[in-house]
């Protein structure tokens, strides 16, 4: 590669949104359109293969290990944070449940001054990128690039799962993106005939040999170029040069993007100058306003082989099911694994849920981390509008370097309320017969917690990241913002962010589908484009 190569728009980040904007700038032809990835291509079949979770997710060939600071209410844990390195980033590794989260969310946004970005404006670009097997209707389309399918493949524990949770109050809700949040079921999946279909298996690879679009892995940005207030340009760790005559467009997510931004001199000014870091834009809201989603998890040990398993024969029976998912895309190597969930409302909840289950078909402790013996099956509960808020600093001026994690979990009083109920609430689930007959014995916690206190210290020792991250360069008008309504960094020309970095508050639900559709809209505000136009004259709610 030439040590200075030219291009129209750079984008930073070749995960979910980078493969979205690629698509989509490149199909106008006049435009020279670059994709820098830090990670290696995304040509592993444990990638394609939906069960590959199990390997990807602690694995390190397509997963960045970020681990946070210290967390004070947490029995001073730091926690694991992976993020996908590779093309499609985390929706390579992810666990391709299909969520939204709640129209209220979206409006939120909106009310807090971002204009355009209400749920009226959403629902078209959630429209534009989704390609429903189901077909279309007012809430869905059948024709987008991003396949959604149901699973191919459905244990009996996660049938056992929906059973138990009816029993337990839980409505049946067969989508979750549609009228109604609240309630239990199967997730939709982004799989294509039992296969994973990332953003970049729906946006990038159909487009890659679209002459106008450069895609090069093994590229990690260390700093942006400027001339004057613009951005012109990315210097890699290589020291090579990627220009811009157009736009550079970050997308590398709630850590990274404002890692690069403050490498870069844009940020807070007296904390760059500590770093010896020459600040280009003072920008106080660089890498403030983190959230997450706190994840508390309940796990059985199955007295029938239900569910997956790490014990030997079982993963040596399954593995010898492979020529059924290649040659006739079915068998239990579709399975995402988190197959089930729902949504429910705590006390503290009001119009909308607050909460979140996912059913996990095999016992997981510490992220897959920690490997046990048996069958099994897990219950997650996490908290879906987290008051407490974090940050993302630089350790220090060097690219290389992990930047600090700081989710500052259950910093507010009231997220710690929601997690204990979200604990009850899947407590009573498992203790449904639909699910308890199949317990051989608690494995997590390893006896019934009788009381708020046991349940809280409980919390503090084991709750994990259910791997949502937003918020670090917030959409607003305010002085904590860092990106207006275009997504235009403040103060600084020829940049933008698109990423889930850009939101305001965290979503109900899993953040993927709605990186997309941010990228979508991302897109037709870069071209000039108007606004998809939304199917329906009404634009209808889910509640």
């Amino acid at each position: 590669m030439p040590r200075q190569m030219v291009f129209d728009y750079v984008i930073v980040g070749g995960g979910s949104a980078g493969c979205v904007l690629a698509n989509r700038l490149s199909a106008e032809e006049q435009h020279r359109v670059c994709v820098l990835e830090a990670g290696p291509a995304d040509r592993s079949l444990l990638i394609r293969m939906p069960a590959g979770i199990a390997y990807l997710l602690p694995g390190t060939g397509y997963n960045r290990h970020f681990y946070t600071e210290s967390q004070a209410q947490l029995r001073g844990r730091k926690l694991f944070w992976p993020r996908g390195r590779t093309l499609g980033g985390s929706s390579s590794i992810n666990a391709m449940i299909y969520t939204r989260g709640n129209s209220a969310d979206y409006d939120a946004w909106e009310a807090a001054g971002n204009s355009g970005w209400g749920w009226r404006d959403l629902l078209p670009y959630f429209l534009l990128a989704e390609g429903n097997e189901r077909g279309s209707d007012a809430y869905h389309c059948g024709f987008g690039p991003l396949s959604v399918s149901d699973l191919k493949w459905k244990s009996e524990a996660g049938r056992a799962f929906v059973g138990a949770a009816r029993a337990a109050g839980h409505r049946l809700n067969s989508d979750f993106n549609g009228s109604q949040q609240n309630g239990v079921g199967f997730y939709q999946v982004t799989q294509k005939h039992g296969r994973r279909c990332s953003a970049a298996s729906a946006y990038l690879h159909p487009v890659k040999n679209r002459p106008n679009l450069s895609v090069l892995t093994g590229s990690q940005a260390a700093r942006l170029l400027f001339r004057g207030d613009r951005v012109t340009g990315v210097e890699l760790v290589n020291g090579k040069r990627i220009l811009a005559n157009r736009e550079v467009l970050l997308c590398g997510g709630a850590v990274q993007s404002p890692q690069l931004l403050m490498l870069s001199g844009i940020g807070p000014e007296s904390s760059l100058k500590k770093l010896g870091i020459l600040p280009q834009s003072h920008l106080p809201g660089v890498g403030r306003n983190l959230q997450d989603h706190l994840d508390i998890v309940q796990v059985a040990e199955a007295s029938k082989p239900i569910t997956f398993s790490d014990s030997l024969l079982p993963k040596l029976g399954t593995a010898l099911r492979l020529p059924e998912f290649l040659f006739a895309n079915r068998g239990p190597l579709t399975s995402n694994v988190a197959e089930a969930g729902g949504f429910a409302s705590s006390s503290l909840a009001g119009a909308h849920p607050d909460i979140q289950f996912h059913f996990c078909a095999a016992p997981l402790f510490n992220h897959g981390l920690e490997k046990s013996e048996g069958y099994g099956y897990s219950l997650h509960a996490c908290a879906l509008r987290p008051r407490s808020r974090g940050e993302i600093a630089l350790a220090s001026a060097d690219p290389r370097e992990s930047p600090l994690i700081q989710p500052n979990y259950l910093a507010e009083r009231e997220d710690m309320e929601v997690m204990i109920e979200g604990f009850q609430m899947s407590r009573d689930i498992l203790e449904q017969e639909a699910l308890a007959r199949y317990r051989k014995r608690r494995w997590s916690p390893t006896k019934r917690l009788k009381n708020r206190r046991l349940i809280e210290s409980f919390i503090r020792k084991h709750a994990e990241t259910i791997y949502h991250p937003v918020g670090s360069c917030k959409m607003g008008d305010d002085e904590m913002a860092v990106v207006d309504s275009h997504l235009k960094v403040r103060g600084v020309d020829g940049l933008r962010v698109v990423d889930a970095s850009i939101m305001p508050t965290l979503i109900s639900g899993n953040t993927n589908a709605p990186v997309i559709a941010i990228a979508e809209k991302a897109a037709d505000m870069i071209l000039n484009r108007a606004p998809a136009p939304a199917e329906t004259t009404e634009i209808l709610e889910n509640e």
